[in-house]
Order: C-alpha cells, then structure tokens, then sequence
C-alpha cells in the first residue's frame, strides 16, 4: 500500500461520505438495524451517529483499512457505541454462520473485489430471519449517465478507494439469493450523477 492509499485517500472518502445528501441517506437505513448487527466496510464510522441504541445490542464491524478503522475507533468513542471492529474483507468474513440478526451495507459493494462471494458471506452470517440493511451507488438507468461513468471509472477506481461506478447493487443482491423486501432509487440531490445513482432497501435470505 503506498502514500497515497496510506494518507490521501483515506481523507478524501471520509470526506465524500460524509457529504449531506450521503448522510441523509443514512438516516434512512441505518436506525432499521437491530439485535446484533453487522456493518460491511465501516470505513471512518460514518453510521456511527445513526443507529438507534434502544434496538442495537452490538455492532460488529469488518474494514481493510487500518487507517479508516482507526478512524472509525475514534468515531465510535465519540458516539458513545462499543464496537468490535476487525481487519476483514467481505469475502472472506471473520465469523460463524448464522451470527448476525441484521447487516448494513451502505456504500461498500463498489468496493469489495468480488461481489457475488461477498454476498454469499453476508448470506452464510445472517440469520435464517435477519435482514440485509443497504444503500449503494452504481450504474445509472440512463445511457448517456451510464457512458460517462465507463470513461471516468478507470480514472475513478484507483483514486477512489477501489469504488467502481457501474456495478448494479439491487440485481446483484436478488442473484445471490436475497429476497429484496423493498428497495427505492434516485439520483443522489446536488451531486453529479455519473456518482449520484442510487439504490437503498431491505431483503432477507430467500
């Protein structure tokens, strides 16, 4: 991992998600978690400030990158939540099957190097009752949006953390076995939207 991965890009993704349309799209998803939750990529905890205490009883983390859990670390004192946060990556998750009463996943997919195993882990963790928690941006509906999102990705992907801009959240949820419960979708507001397409819901295990 070099400079940049190490000390640049940690900084300029915390401050991308925690931009206000991002935030309020958290507010969306986030306080739905309860019981023993686990949350995919916790990046620099920007959830942190949004579930609902009364409902969670603990929050298990996953992320790769050590200066975005100690990010997260600190995020977490400041919010007053006890996390247990592991070095992990979504293909390979550091717990037994059936763990997990609910999962949140939100911005995190056009991240992961694979995934469809990434989804199968999250299936493989969750309970048989459990629900998958998610907001994620990906490919846009439109041709010309989606165009410009191929000619900026490869520019993109490696200054943003591994983010790919055309992966499609919701049908790849539904092909790893997850029945979508309810799933919304919009371009995110005051954003461009060769980043801004948008996709949240529920699902749980088919």
């Amino acid at each position: 991992m070099g400079f940049y991965e190490r000390h640049i890009a940690p900084v300029l993704i915390s401050c991308a998600c925690s931009a206000k349309p991002i935030g309020r799209q958290r507010e969306k998803v986030v306080p739905l978690a309860f019981g023993e939750v686990l949350e995919l990529g916790m990046g620099a905890g920007a959830n942190l400030p949004y579930y609902d205490r009364s409902k969670v009883a603990k929050v298990s983390a996953v992320e790769p990158n050590a200066q975005m859990r100690s990010r997260a670390t600190k995020a977490a004192a400041e919010a007053g939540i006890e996390i247990k946060l592991l070095d992990g990556v979504g293909e390979r998750l550091p717990f037994e099957d059936g763990s997990f009463d609910c999962i949140v996943c939100t911005y995190t997919l056009c991240t992961v190097g694979d995934v469809a195993k990434t989804l199968a882990e999250l299936r493989r963790v969750l309970k048989p009752e459990g629900r998958l928690f998610y907001c994620e941006h990906g490919r846009a509906p439109d041709a010309e949006v989606e165009r410009w999102q191929r000619r900026i990705e490869p520019i993109w992907t490696p200054l943003g953390g591994g983010c790919r801009l055309t992966r499609t959240p919701g049908q790849s949820i539904k092909a790893q076995g997850f029945a979508v419960e309810w799933q919304d979708q919009f371009y995110l507001p005051n954003t461009p939207r060769a980043f801004g397409w948008t996709e949240w819901g529920a699902a749980t295990v088919a």
